[in-house]
Formats: C-alpha cells, structure tokens, sequence
C-alpha cells in the first residue's frame, strides 16, 4: 500500500504536464534538423541573446519531441558536451619519493 501512494500520486500528475494539439503546429515548425542546429550553436546563441532581443537559444513554435530531440543532441553530442578528440585527461602522482636506507653517521 505504501508504494502505491507515491505511484498514484506521480501518475495524477503526469495530468498536469503541457501538450498541444497536433494541428496547432504549422508543417513548417522547426523540426529535428533545425532543433540540431540550435543545439549545436547554443553556446554563441546564449551569449548574442544576452545583448539582442530578437535572438533567442530554443525556436517557438516548434514541432515538439523531435526539436527537443535534436536540440539535446545538438548540444549533448555535437556542442558543448561533447567530447573534443585525442583530449585526455592524465593524472601525475606527485608524492615524493623517500629514500629510507639507514647511513652511518660518524
């Protein structure tokens, strides 16, 4: 009973969570390829709409998951996130090695 409750409560609200009718989005709504390029450019789209009103970082309307899909791509695996090639991180052991032999003190 007890996991049921906070299963319950989760599943009234996924009620809440926004949609859109599918005939409110026009055929030529950005979608995956252009959500792939926003993504891509996020970085330098961010920084120029900080000072332009007119520029924004995530097109409205757009056609929904496959933007978004493209966009996390966009940034995720093209973009800022990903990872730049023959980059590695090396770690150096930097403890100091002690020479523990005994010597003779005359």
């Amino acid at each position: 009973m007890k996991r049921v409750v906070p299963l319950a409560a989760a599943l009234a609200l996924t009620a809440c969570a926004a949609s859109q009718q599918a005939d409110a989005v026009a055929p030529a709504a950005p979608g995956f390829l252009l959500g792939l390029w926003h993504g891509f450019i996020f970085p330098v789209a961010w920084v120029v709409s900080l000072f332009v009103d007119r520029i924004a970082i995530y097109a409205v309307p757009n056609n929904g998951g496959w933007y978004d899909f493209g966009y996390f791509l966009g940034i995720v695996v093209f973009g800022v996130g990903a990872k730049k090639g023959g980059e590695r991180v090396v770690y150096r052991d930097r403890t100091p090695v002690i020479d523990a032999t005994a010597r003779r003190i005359d």
